[in-house]
């Protein structure tokens, strides 16, 4: 386990002029590997990702699920990174994955998080279009009954663990956040039927640099 008090991770590294140690983004459920997947906040060459799976072939880092992160010691983490997994979990696991975010994270650290709309969902199967694509991305179309099963192609090559056990409105995922003991959420909702999340591990005066992050998100 990665001690108390500080901020480590596996990968935790001085940067070669010595002048700043690089801080840890944790990346749950990362999925197979490419660069594109970490949040652009996280890539502007001072942060160290850690990859964290619970499929091996997907080659994370770590094989394990964002349940159970003791692998780090609280307060060691700077920032975790979490897209579109947590809808994944099974209803009663999220509280337990919200607090080990929360356990982990640094004092000034923060879990951003993106996920399904259930309300944006919803409107597009009351209004007829429940297998009509409603964007594209690099897996190609998703439909509403995508987001809310789990992209069908994905489980159909046999990723089981793409389905989708529970969901999400923006009231309810800060709402549990909340009672995971963030002591403040800022949520917005995306372009693509998503929601986005910053929970601060503290309270803080930069309140406006949070709302940006996820307003470019």
């Amino acid at each position: 386990m990665w001690p108390a008090g500080e901020e480590h991770g596996l990968s935790a590294q001085r940067d070669p002029d010595a002048s700043r140690t690089r801080r840890t983004v944790l990346h749950v459920g990362c999925g197979t590997y490419a660069p594109e997947k970490l949040h652009p906040v996280f890539r502007d060459g001072s942060w160290q990702e850690i990859r964290m799976d619970l499929d091996p072939r997907t080659k994370p880092d770590l094989v394990g699920s964002m349940t159970d992160l003791s692998v780090f010691g609280d307060g060691t983490v700077g920032a975790v990174w979490s897209a579109h997994n947590i809808e994944h979990l099974h209803d009663h696991e999220v509280p337990v994955a919200f607090r080990e975010f929360r356990r982990v994270l640094a004092r000034n650290g923060y879990a951003l998080i993106t996920t399904p709309d259930l309300a944006a969902v919803a409107g597009l199967v009351v209004n007829g279009k429940l297998e009509a694509p409603a964007y594209h991305s690099p897996a190609g179309p998703i439909t509403a009954l995508d987001m809310l099963f789990g992209h069908r192609a994905s489980i159909r090559a046999g990723f089981d663990l793409m389905a989708h056990r529970t969901a999400f409105t923006a009231e309810r995922l800060v709402r549990l956040l909340l009672e995971a003991g963030f002591p403040k959420v800022l949520v917005r909702r995306g372009l693509r039927y998503d929601l986005w999340a910053v929970a601060l591990a503290s309270e803080t005066s930069q309140d406006d640099a949070f709302a940006d992050l996820i307003r470019e998100s």
